[in-house]
């Protein structure tokens, strides 16, 4: 999986990159070589606003894309909780593509 990190307003530093691609790993593992993963963290600049970091996720695979954003007052707590969200949904879609996989094969299969 290829990882492509954006900050607007926010310097993307390699401890920053390090702790987004290590907590994506376990999203790359789930999906193919292809797919490509897009992160953008930026930071509210309003100072009423608590939740001011946010991160923005896009995973384009063959024929779908999953998005995930979140909210928190610190960003590893947004990147963590947008991994969460995003390694769900790649498990609901391979399970979907599973499901529809073997009842075509069921259909196909002869009566007996």
């Amino acid at each position: 999986m290829q990882i492509a990190i954006k900050g607007r307003g926010i310097p993307v530093s390699d401890n920053l990159r390090e702790r987004v691609e290590k907590r994506f790993a376990k999203v790359g593992n789930q999906v193919s070589d292809l797919a490509t993963l897009e992160v953008e963290i930026r930071r509210e600049r309003n100072p009423a606003i608590q939740e001011s970091e946010i991160v923005e996720v896009t995973l384009r695979l063959k024929g779908v894309t999953l998005r995930a954003c979140e909210r928190a007052r610190d960003l590893q707590t947004a990147t963590n909780m947008c991994a969460d969200d995003l390694a769900r949904q790649v498990k609901r879609h391979r399970d979907k593509r599973r499901r529809r996989r073997e009842a075509h094969a069921h259909a196909l299969r002869p009566a007996l």
